[in-house]
């Protein structure tokens, strides 16, 4: 009789996992990066003032991102503790979703990540950093100020990228 009760008792709490399960595990997910437009961009670049920012432009199709972006994960939180800032802006439109999704899930991010939203590409490229043509990877450093003190076009090596970073951290402890 016990052994029945107990396995009626399982089958239950089974039963209601099942229900209650995949619904605890929407609220669990991560959201979708917040859509950005050129406007947005500045604003989220002076939301960063006061601290030194390199923002990284990158998308899921670009295999030099997918190469760069576990590099600027670990830089984000090697030099995290120094003041550095660091955001990412992914460049997928909207039939990449999916891939954007399983992309920020394999690496998980330490820093925060936005998605430029459709439409109005010159403008934001050239919100972004002027000439530039959209070619990715790209990167563009940001002093506390908020004026642009760098950029990196194409996939950087490590060396660059700490370089750069070493330099930005230099001039805002001036």
């Amino acid at each position: 009789m016990r052994n029945r009760t107990v396995f009626a008792v399982f089958v239950m709490l089974a039963a209601m996992t099942a229900f209650v399960g995949p619904q605890a595990l929407k609220g669990a997910a991560p959201r979708d990066p917040e859509l950005i437009d050129a406007q947005g961009y500045q604003k989220l670049v002076e939301q960063y003032r006061g601290k030194p920012l390199l923002v990284n432009f990158w998308a899921t199709w670009c295999e030099p991102c997918r190469h760069e972006y576990p590099m600027l994960n670990q830089l984000a939180k090697q030099y995290a503790p120094q003041g550095l800032k660091v955001v990412g802006v992914s460049l997928d439109d909207d039939g990449d979703l999916i891939l954007m999704r399983r992309f920020l899930a394999r690496y998980k991010p330490v820093f925060p990540n936005y998605r430029k939203q459709a439409g109005g590409e010159e403008a934001f490229r050239q919100a972004a950093l002027a000439g530039w043509t959209g070619a990715l990877p790209a990167s563009v450093l940001y002093a506390k100020d908020g004026r642009q003190v760098g950029h990196v076009l194409g996939e950087g090596s490590r060396e660059t990228y700490e370089t750069a970073i070493r330099s930005l951290l230099a001039a805002g402890a001036n």
